[in-house]
């Protein structure tokens, strides 16, 4: 009976050895399967900084660089005034040493400098790059009454619904989707990616 009961005994302590181990295995395999993601989230981890911004140089546009921008709007001397600011878009990429800086159809904005009965001055102000200004300094285009086209005149008299073409003489007007050629009056440093 003493043997029986020693092998009762033994048995269960054998079951319970094997239930624990069976328990710690899968403990083992769920902790295990808890750190599988950690292990699959360190390569994403290690793929976030290629998603990070390519680094930017700053490269310098030099002076005389050319510019050619269109203009958004009609301007004319009979309404703007000096400092009147209007918006433009490149026309022609601007490059430095065979690479773009500004790409074609960046936003820039010019100013009215000079305002008088026959004449209309512009020069660029600023440059939009990468939700950034950068101030910009060139030389003035003019407009001035006696530039402009008898065709000019008369289509400029029909949007204005007039027909008596003498008061619009001495009249400068830069019509919008006007193409102006710019040169930087001063070196200016732009930011480029890659």
């Amino acid at each position: 009976m003493i043997d029986t009961q020693f092998h009762r005994k033994l048995w269960l302590v054998a079951a319970a050895a094997g239930f624990l181990t069976l328990a710690g295995c899968s403990n083992q395999a769920t902790n295990e399967a808890a750190a599988t993601p950690e292990k699959a989230e360190t390569p994403k981890a290690a793929s976030v900084p290629s998603k990070a911004p390519q680094p930017t140089t700053m490269v310098t546009v030099p002076k005389g660089t050319p510019i050619s921008a269109t203009v958004g709007q009609t301007l004319a001397s009979n309404k703007n005034h000096v400092g009147d600011v209007f918006a433009a878009r490149l026309s022609t990429p601007v490059q430095v040493e065979g690479k773009t800086v500004i790409p074609k159809g960046t936003k820039v904005v010019g100013r009215v400098v000079k305002v008088k009965n026959k004449e209309l001055k512009v020069t660029l102000a600023s440059v939009e790059l990468h939700g950034k200004s950068y101030e910009l300094e060139t030389n003035s285009v003019a407009q001035s009454a006696k530039d402009r086209g008898k065709n000019n005149a008369k289509d400029s008299d029909k949007t204005k619904g007039k027909t008596d073409t003498k008061d619009k003489k001495g009249v400068a007007t830069l019509p919008a989707q006007s193409r102006l050629s710019f040169k930087l009056a001063k070196a200016v440093s732009i930011p480029v990616k890659g």
